[in-house]
C-alpha cells in the first residue's frame, strides 16, 4: 500500500496475502503492561513485562500514525468480538 494522503485502513489488505515470518529471528514477546504516549503526529506503545511489583522491563516499542492506531483499534475490537466465547446462560 502506498503512503499517500489516503487514510490507513487495515481492511484494505487483500485476502490471501502471504506474510513471511522467520521464526528463528522473530520471538513472541509476552506483555502484561503497555505504556502509551503520543504527540500530534503519532502514537508509541511501550510494551513491557513486570519484573516485580514495582518494576517493568520494556521489551518492544511500536510506533504508528494516529490513523493507523485507529484502524488497529477497529480491527482488534472486531477480532476480539469474533474470538471471545459468548457467555453461557445459566
Amino acid at each position: 500500500m502506498k503512503m499517500e494522503s489516503k487514510k490507513a485502513n487495515l481492511n484494505d489488505i487483500p485476502q490471501g496475502v502471504n506474510v513471511n515470518l522467520a521464526a528463528d529471528k522473530v520471538q513472541i514477546l509476552y506483555t502484561d503492561s503497555v505504556f502509551i504516549s503520543s504527540n500530534n503526529y503519532g502514537i508509541v506503545f511501550n510494551v513491557a513485562q513486570s519484573i516485580d511489583d514495582k518494576n517493568q522491563q520494556v521489551v518492544a516499542r511500536i510506533g504508528m500514525s494516529k490513523e493507523h492506531a485507529k484502524a488497529l483499534l477497529d480491527v482488534l475490537g472486531k477480532h476480539l468480538a469474533m474470538t471471545t466465547p459468548s457467555k453461557i446462560k445459566q
